[in-house]
């Protein structure tokens, strides 16, 4: 289960719509190895598609080593969707590179409604997860 502070979900979806049409993506880092997501760290989306995204790969090798020198970890990786569901793709399973991490996807294909759910992916296998919402 994924436990989430409202801002934190807040500013995801405030990231994602922001970016809109374009995916949005970044990291929510915590203290390494105890699974708790506090710092949000949205991430250019070197695509700048509306359908596919990726980390810039030198703002990924600072943000991770900003983490690292923090004791931190990558608790949440997120990313929106622009038209469809808010649910791995194929691609996306198969870039999944942080066995531990969430993987929260957010859906803005609805201008009034935000799909938000988040996802294990290890190994290739997508499992959905709850999400609960805390203060």
């Amino acid at each position: 289960m994924l436990t989430i502070s409202a801002a934190l979900r807040a500013q995801i979806v405030a990231h994602a719509r922001a970016d809109h049409p374009d995916e949005a993506c970044g990291v929510i880092a915590g203290p390494a190895g105890r699974d708790r997501p506090e710092r949000f760290i949205p991430m250019l989306n070197a695509e700048r598609s509306p359908t596919f995204y990726r980390f810039d790969s030198l703002e990924q090798l600072r943000v991770w080593r900003e983490m690292d020198d923090r004791d931190e970890e990558p608790v949440v990786i997120y990313h929106s969707h622009t038209a469809t569901e808010a649910h791995p793709s194929r691609t996306d399973i198969n870039l999944a590179s942080e066995p531990a991490a969430h993987y929260v996807l957010v859906s803005t294909r609805a201008p009034d409604d935000t799909e938000f759910r988040s996802f294990r992916i290890v190994d290739g296998e997508v499992t959905e997860e709850p999400v609960e919402i805390g203060s």
